[in-house]
């Protein structure tokens, strides 16, 4: 303001604003908090799938479909605990480790205690964004144009 007394202060470079939105819990902090979480849930559902479910999962004969979700749940949420320790955080690999949790163990999951077939069409889904975020990780990182 013209006459005021008060400073300007400077523009925050898109440094500040990454370091900022990491210290408001907005991207790497609440992403490990939520892959430590999914991680416990692995734990978790593998307990519960050898002790409490193990008569149903026998009847139906899905032992192995379980075995597999918790498998591929626990080995992607280590990989989401790694990804948001990263520094720059990678959201996109990030997102496609999650949803293949949701998608492929989840469908795995509900058809090993419901026997529902068709479930079996959900899980390639959860596969192709499981492709996705290791094809993602192993590509090269974009760069952008300096500007003097």
């Amino acid at each position: 303001m013209i006459g005021s007394n008060e400073k300007s202060s400077p523009r925050p470079n898109e440094l500040d604003i990454a370091v900022a939105m990491n210290a408001t819990g907005k991207d790497g902090p609440t992403a490990e908090k939520l892959a430590a979480l999914l991680g416990c849930l692995a734990v978790v559902l593998g307990a519960f799938g050898a002790h409490g479910l193990s008569a149903t999962l026998a009847g139906y004969q899905t032992t192995a479909i379980w075995e597999k979700a918790v498998f591929y749940h626990f080995i992607h949420a280590v990989m989401l605990f790694i990804i948001a320790g990263r520094s720059p955080f990678c959201r996109g690999p990030w997102w496609c480790f999650l949803a293949g949790i949701v998608l492929f163990s989840g469908s795995l999951y509900v058809l090993a205690v419901t026997n529902l077939r068709w479930l079996g069409a959900v899980t390639p889904l959860g596969g192709i964004s499981f492709l996705a975020g290791w094809i993602w990780l192993a590509s090269p990182p974009r760069h952008r144009p300096v500007r003097g």
